[in-house]
């Protein structure tokens, strides 16, 4: 779920709901794309996907659709080409209205632990394929075929749904706290980890679990010599090898993993547990932050 870089000016999106106790969650353009799919027998031109969807759907929506370049003329290519994808994600529409109820629990539990916290929007919309999700300082938008295909996520919607968007929403903050470090134009690939899982430690506090489920069972030898082939590379800008490699259907990211496991042990020797939270979301020197987490290869946690 990479992060994006938003102009200054998109914060005006959220300016209004900066200081409310929880962001609002929008979910009525996956009911307004069904709607266009529905009436078009599953297989909407572009002008009804433009007119009917695109041009009717939220500002964040188009936010998220302008970041990623994402057209009426793409999404219904996307369509054609991956039909199921679409079909299939319908089950996704029917988990979200207990899902926002959860995602707004969440977040106003980051508001408690984190007392700086801001709260930009979150939108689910229904787009090209790609990305799961992405988050800058203007919000958290999420596309909801894309979440629901990958096979290897939380087997419960609804669970994913809710991990997911506390993951992306850590980026959010990290993205008003701490952006030189967010959005650097190569960071290296602890600093990347140490975002991503500084966004995987956060959700576990707030939802409940990880938004990367899948590799919570890696232990023992395996998560040790994993731990020890990423200290060879911590330096490296080239994240090919940890971070942003999944595909739909074959997991990656073991940045994550090693971001995660760093995090914790920061949080779990930390005495002021308050402190340690800022400090996890307000990152600025990875290596400073790495020395004092008392983490190392194969640790237990």
């Amino acid at each position: 779920m990479r992060k994006v870089f938003a102009a200054a000016l998109a914060v005006l999106l959220w300016s209004g709901c900066a200081h409310a106790a929880s962001p609002d969650i929008h979910i009525e353009d996956v009911a307004l794309f069904y709607r266009v799919f529905d009436a078009a027998g599953g297989h909407p031109a572009a002008d009804r996907l433009q007119h009917g969807y695109i041009d009717k759907g939220s500002a964040g929506m188009r936010r998220f659709f302008s970041l990623r370049n994402t057209t009426a003329a793409r999404i219904a290519q996307a369509i054609a080409d991956h039909p199921k994808m679409y079909a299939d994600a319908r089950q996704g529409l029917a988990v979200l209205p207990a899902a926002r109820t959860r995602i707004a629990a969440a977040l106003a539990k980051l508001g408690d632990l984190y007392p700086g916290a801001k709260f930009p929007p979150v939108t689910i919309a229904v787009g090209r394929g790609k990305p799961v999700a992405i988050a800058d300082e203007t919000g958290v938008m999420v596309g909801l075929e894309s979440l629901c295909a990958i096979t290897y996520f939380d087997s419960n919607l609804e669970d994913r749904f809710v991990h997911v968007v506390a993951h992306e929403y850590t980026h959010v903050e990290q993205a008003l706290a701490s952006p030189a470090l967010y959005n650097k134009q190569k960071p290296t690939v602890l600093e990347e980890s140490l975002i991503e899982g500084a966004a995987e430690f956060m959700a576990e506090l707030t939802s409940g679990s990880v938004s990367s489920a899948w590799f919570t069972g890696m232990m023992g030898d395996r998560a040790k010599a994993t731990e020890a082939a990423f200290v060879a590379d911590e330096d490296k800008t080239d994240l090919s090898k940890w971070l942003y490699n999944g595909t739909i259907d074959k997991s990656g990211d073991l940045g994550y993993w090693v971001g995660y496991r760093i995090v914790k042990s920061y949080y779990e020797h930390a005495a002021d547990k308050h402190a340690a939270i800022r400090d996890i979301i307000e990152i600025k020197d990875a290596h400073a932050f790495l020395a004092r987490s008392g983490w190392q290869p194969g640790i237990t946690l």
